[in-house]
């Protein structure tokens, strides 16, 4: 089975607290994506509770997004359609999308990775990914991609590539 991972195709990372041109311009390329793909598509959603300012990364990063139940946590209404499985995720990477990925049970052939933001939840769950099926090939699409600027997009590209993730 080929598996498609979505990451992170929600309201907030595209039009809301934390959205940008970049992010908004990939949603027709990952909904044509997710539509021709021929295999089982998993979107992940990053979630957050009302304590997330006094969380590390709301520390860090002092800008609320992806509460759960809000707006901003949905996934983007264009691809809402599509998001049939989803995995909620309290960080940046998933350490139980492995374990999802075993319970279906199958041959995996191959994972493909998309969404936002490369450089951040992208790339973790691809790392995470990769240690857990070492000989699976993995890829990103970086056209379906987009990091917080251009430049770390390009750098955690670059990242990746020296872990033999292939980016397509």
């Amino acid at each position: 089975m080929k598996y498609l991972i979505v990451v992170d195709m929600q309201v907030d990372f595209t039009v809301g607290s934390l959205g940008s041109a970049h992010a908004e311009a990939i949603i027709p390329r990952v909904l044509e994506r997710v539509k021709g793909f021929d295999g089982r598509v998993i979107f992940t959603r990053d979630t957050h509770f009302d304590d997330y300012m006094t969380t590390q990364e709301g520390k860090k990063l002092p800008v609320p997004h992806c509460i759960k139940d809000s707006e901003g946590w949905q996934i983007c209404p264009e691809l809402a359609p599509f998001a049939k499985t989803v995995i909620d995720k309290l960080t940046f990477g998933s350490t139980q999308l492995p374990s999802l990925i075993e319970s279906f049970g199958e041959e995996i052939e191959s994972i493909e990775l998309c969404g936002l933001c490369t450089d951040i939840c992208v790339i973790s769950n691809a790392m995470i990914l990769k240690a857990a099926f070492p000989e699976v090939p993995i890829s990103v699409i970086a056209d379906c991609s987009a990091g917080v600027t251009e430049e770390s997009h390009n750098t955690a590209l670059d990242a990746m590539r020296a872990v033999q993730i292939e980016i397509i």
